[in-house]
């Protein structure tokens, strides 16, 4: 796991994040959250992004993607583009709503994976928005948890790693990450 500055590739896991210019929210009603999961089946999952994990939080975003073209780059502007010209049209506002171009950082072994996927799903408890992962809706947490019957993240990819839905369950109740500096390095923490 690596910050890039090279183009990434097919056949790679990343987690891709950005969040509000001056840390200032990008979600501000329920709908923008609806419509920003709209964007990303129509920017990110039609152009070959499968995403594995998602969290979409007040004045930031986390997904966890895996590419199945090398198209991320283009994707992702799109769905930053689309998603800033409406809300913008939509509030009478002007200007950038996210903080420079996304971020994306190569994630290469499992238990970073893993442990990334714990950390996407709990950024709502940790920012105490909710209590539990389950309380919070714009995230795949649901789906992992077979809470919802969405079909937008590949659960396959991550669940494969962990025996079942229980034991994921358990794994997301312990709130502590395992500690190391490649792992930190994943990870966007204000």
């Amino acid at each position: 796991m690596v910050k890039q500055k090279i183009l990434p590739e097919a056949g790679h896991f990343y987690h891709v994040y950005n969040r509000g210019n001056n840390h200032q929210l990008i979600f501000f009603e329920r709908e923008n959250y609806l419509y920003f999961l709209r964007l990303i089946r129509q920017n990110l999952i039609s152009n070959g992004v499968d995403v594995v994990a998602y969290c979409l939080m007040p004045n930031h975003y986390h997904l966890l993607v895996y590419l199945q073209t090398d198209e991320l780059s283009e994707a992702i502007s799109s769905l930053s583009l689309s998603y800033t010209k409406a809300i913008n049209k939509r509030f009478n506002r002007v200007g950038s709503l996210f903080q420079g171009r996304f971020q994306r950082i190569l994630v290469t072994q499992t238990e970073h994976l893993v442990a990334l996927t714990r950390y996407v799903h709990l950024n709502p408890v940790k920012a105490n928005l909710v209590d539990q992962p389950e309380d919070w809706e714009f995230s795949s947490y649901l789906e992992y948890a077979e809470l919802r019957k969405g079909n937008l993240p590949k659960l396959e990819l991550v669940k494969n790693q962990i025996q079942g839905d229980r034991a994921y369950q358990s794994f997301l109740k312990d709130h502590h990450l395992p500690y190391s500096p490649a792992l930190k390095r994943l990870m966007l923490d204000e």
